[in-house]
């Protein structure tokens, strides 16, 4: 029993021992940071370094950023935040408030050059030895970028205790890429078999260097077929990217344009306000997120309903007093909605003034699926393009599987029959058009995460929109679907050599040309008249 208490004794006074220690350290390394000497400041980061614990990765992330201060009157070290004119202080290590001081009470702990890198890599040294493998995964594959000599010696013995494999790779990685200018020729070749297909950019210069100026043959052939092997996969990824983002493009231009199909390719109405009504369900988004600031995430689920119904609404009203009397004069629908488009675009600007309205991406939407260093997709494009599909396959289903899809393909290819028939062709002209209208108001919904929401958000679409109905087939949505995607891919891989605006252009000419061939375009409508 003695020697127990004995030996419980020695362990709590070497743990005292070890906290004053680590204490007086910490109480040193601050008196040296007040200095003005850069030297006493690195010998200060050293000694934090040491201590290995939470404060001092604290205080160096302060000090790197600016954040770090001393008061001229004690030499006290504080962190400092700036409040209007003055700074609100608080202790370095207890964190007590200070309370707000004039900016001449206090001097930053200034750095240079060497001092940011000395602090970058302890910084990166604390996080080599982090609980989460993350961020030490996070911590081993910045030393890729910021190569330290001692941190690099310091890899081969922390290989040896870790434990997850994604980092243990990575740290190979970094002992491999720090060995292809060690100029011993074996080494060089297992740096080079082993960074084989590595995408990271510092590996292909580094593998290019390597191939130009190195003196052993066997090095360059191996460091030319490497180089060739990562070109062949970066030049792979950069068309999947480029393919991602025709997609994207593709998916908004569909979903901008599957509402008109059902208005210009069913009822044969030109209708110029289509890009009004997909700004109204932007801005009925924007009001939407302003009833409902602290669920944000939920606001863009109520926006999507809510956005349907308030375009669908305009459209009925629209049909009802104007396009109603206009059936069979498609010029005269055309000159009908291009004022009734400015009148809407007018009242946005009355009600919510000509300025672009904020609208706030979801958490959910933010940020991007890294694939590697050199595909990433982002989550908000990512969302549209399943959206878009969904409201394609909802669409399709009314329009296949419900008596008012089958009236309306009724009266798409024969209105004397349709109307013989029994058919209600005026309550079918009017949900049409309202369900078109709707269509183009989730659209805005889409739109509103992507782009800025203005009066003139709809007036970059409606060309477009035309575009891709016409070079689909009109009235038909598969059609309408094809075109959207195809256009949008296209133009992505036009834009590298042609610039954007020219890649429009071209894709311009090339439906010109194929609408000379095939005027009724890529899907045309089974069963419509040709004189429709």
């Amino acid at each position: 029993m003695p020697v127990i208490v004995l030996r419980s004794l020695v362990g709590l006074l070497l743990l005292f021992n070890f906290s004053l220690s680590s204490a007086t350290e910490l109480d040193r390394a601050l008196s040296l940071l007040s200095s003005s000497s850069f030297d006493d400041k690195s010998l200060a980061i050293d000694m934090l370094a040491q201590t290995g614990d939470a404060t001092s990765e604290l205080l160096l992330t302060a000090m790197a950023q600016g954040e770090l201060y001393y008061v001229k009157k004690d030499k006290r070290i504080v962190l400092v935040q700036k409040q209007g004119s003055k700074f609100q202080l608080a202790d370095a290590l207890s964190r007590e408030d200070l309370g707000l001081v004039s900016k001449r009470k206090v001097k930053k702990v200034s750095v240079n050059n060497k001092l940011r890198k000395q602090i970058r890599s302890t910084i990166s040294g604390f996080k080599l030895f982090h609980a989460d493998a993350a961020v030490r995964l996070i911590a081993v594959e910045n030393l890729m970028a910021n190569e330290d000599p001692e941190m690099l010696f310091q890899l081969e013995s922390i290989r040896l205790k870790e434990s997850d494999p994604d980092v243990v790779d990575a740290i190979d990685t970094v002992i491999a890429f720090s060995k292809l200018e060690s100029g011993d020729v074996e080494a060089q070749l297992a740096a080079i078999a082993k960074l084989d297909g590595n995408l990271d950019p510092a590996v292909l210069i580094q593998l290019k260097k390597l191939g130009s100026t190195s003196s052993d043959e066997s090095v360059r052939l191996a460091a030319n077929k490497s180089m060739r092997s990562i070109e062949t996969r970066v030049s792979i990824f950069s068309y999947l990217e480029t393919l991602f983002f025709g997609l994207s493009l593709g998916s908004i231009l569909a979903l901008a344009a599957i509402g008109l199909a059902i208005t210009f390719g069913v009822m044969g109405v030109i209708n110029m306000a289509h890009g009004e009504l997909i700004m109204i369900g932007a801005y009925t988004t924007y009001v939407i997120q302003l009833l409902m600031p602290n669920h944000i995430g939920l606001s863009l689920l109520v926006a999507i309903p809510a956005a349907f119904l308030v375009s669908a609404l305009v459209g009925i009203a629209i049909e009802r007093f104007v396009i109603r009397y206009l059936y069979g004069r498609p010029l005269e629908t055309l000159l009908a909605t291009f004022g009734i488009s400015l009148f809407l675009q007018q009242a946005v600007r009355s009600i919510f003034s000509p300025l672009n309205r904020p609208v706030v991406t979801p958490e959910w939407m933010s940020g991007s699926l890294q694939i590697n260093s050199l595909l990433s997709i982002t989550y908000n494009r990512l969302y549209i393009f399943f959206f878009c599909l969904a409201v394609f396959g909802l669409l399709y289903l009314v329009m296949t599987k419900t008596s008012l899809g089958l009236h309306v393909r009724a009266i798409s290819q024969n209105r004397p029959m349709a109307r013989a028939m029994g058919i209600r062709s005026q309550w079918v002209d009017a949900m049409t058009f309202g369900l078109g209208s709707g269509i183009a108001g989730i659209a805005g919904v889409a739109l509103s995460q992507i782009t800025n929401v203005g009066p003139n958000l709809g007036q970059a679409y409606i060309v477009d929109s035309f575009m891709v109905v016409v070079f689909g087939g009109v009235g038909n949505l598969w059609g309408t679907l094809v075109s959207g995607l195809s256009l949008g891919v296209v133009g992505k891989f036009l834009e590298p050599a042609t610039g954007a605006v020219l890649a429009k252009i071209l894709v311009l000419i090339f439906i010109i040309l194929y609408i000379q061939k095939r005027p009724r375009g890529m899907f045309p409508q089974k069963g419509r008249a040709t004189e429709q």
